[in-house]
């Protein structure tokens, strides 16, 4: 960033004749999710200590790291030891998963941000709020550095994942407002993402409540995950003892928070998924009378089947446990499923109380 500030403004003027920032953000949104899904892979195989060092991996800037010379690297660094401890090896395939994360946010991505952002600062196109939306993004993703590699320092502690996972979703959102202010800068904002402004005092607060539950269910979601021993804090009984119920029971009794941590995230789960049943049959009962966008409508229906049918993929993770311990890949579709749920409603609160007020205020 330092550097930027010394090279001469007609580079950057170049740029921004060059950069296309419609199609930088689109690009950025894809490999967000791209990034979150990989987040998500190393979780499942448990590689997230797989690379003990930020930025480099076991000193290297490879993934290819034998048994042998992973036992060489402890030897020189036994400050470094994880929660495993200095005996433990890893396989090519999990630090794999662990250096691409970091090839695509770190390389390829932090990059793209700053270039997007010199060309919408230096443009003649953009307007003062993309702008804002551009600087916006700079900053998180500098931030959601910091917190990678405190996650690292921090051999993954379940708050830090949890950050790591808020922070790229917050930057992801970003994105999706920075795309559309853009999209107004040009009057070419799509039908399916424009609202009427009229709607916004009534269903604004709405949304943004829902897309906080969602994110609170997100969060406690990665923090069950990333807990030794909480994905079986309801047990393994199967259908009935494991899921719906607890144990066998409706309401445990909570001795240990953190083991139990999944009781809290099934309450959780339970209460915003009855708000946004309810509010959906509350958008429909006000567009029979003409009183709500069916834009809006559709936005939360669909968020709402998005989040029941993510209620049935926790389910099937939990009945999925046999000898060999759980369907991992459930629990990626769970995360994945979960996050495009908290974007759409984010999204749709976006659209409805940032650009549709937009157009409201003039």
């Amino acid at each position: 960033m330092i550097i930027l500030l010394w090279l001469p403004r007609e580079l950057f003027e170049k740029v921004s004749d060059t950069v296309n920032p419609r199609k930088t953000t689109v690009a950025l949104i894809v490999i967000t999710v791209i990034v979150i899904g990989i987040g998500g892979t190393i979780r499942i195989y448990d590689a997230g200590e797989s690379c003990p060092d930020w930025p480099t991996c076991f000193g290297t800037f490879g993934f290819d790291i034998s048994e042998e010379e992973q036992g060489e690297w402890w030897e020189e660094h036994p400050e470094e030891a994880d929660s495993r401890g200095s005996g433990h090896r890893y396989t090519s395939f999990q630090i794999f998963t662990e250096w691409i994360h970091r090839l695509l946010a770190g390389a390829i991505l932090g990059p793209l941000v700053i270039l997007n952002w010199v060309a919408i600062k230096f443009g003649n196109e953009a307007s003062s709020r993309s702008k804002k939306a551009a600087l916006v993004s700079l900053i998180l993703i500098i931030w959601q550095g910091a917190v990678g590699w405190l996650t690292v320092k921090l051999d993954n502690e379940h708050w830090s994942v949890a950050l790591h996972l808020g922070s790229a979703l917050a930057f992801m959102l970003c994105l999706v407002w920075l795309w559309m202010e853009l999209c107004k800068d040009d009057d070419e904002l799509p039908s399916w993402a424009e609202f009427d402004p009229l709607l916004t005092k009534k269903w604004g607060p709405i949304l943004g409540w829902m897309s906080i539950g969602a994110l609170l269910t997100l969060f406690s979601g990665a923090f069950v995950s990333t807990t030794p021993g909480a994905n079986y804090g309801c047990g393994i009984g199967g259908i009935g003892e494991s899921w719906p119920l607890c144990n066998g029971e409706l309401f445990p009794s909570i001795e240990d928070w953190e083991i139990q941590s999944q009781v809290v995230h099934r309450w959780l789960v339970g209460f915003v998924g009855l708000l946004l049943i309810s509010t959906s049959y509350m958008i429909w009962k006000d567009c029979e009378h003409g009183q709500s966008g069916v834009m809006l409508k559709n936005w939360v229906f669909i968020s709402t089947l998005m989040y029941v049918i993510n209620v049935a993929m926790g389910a099937l993770y939990i009945l999925s446990w046999d000898s060999d311990g759980f369907f991992e890949l459930l629990s990626l579709a769970h995360l994945m499923i979960a996050a495009a749920t908290f974007s759409t409603l984010a999204s749709a609160w976006l659209g409805l109380s940032v650009i549709a007020m937009r157009d409201g205020s003039h």
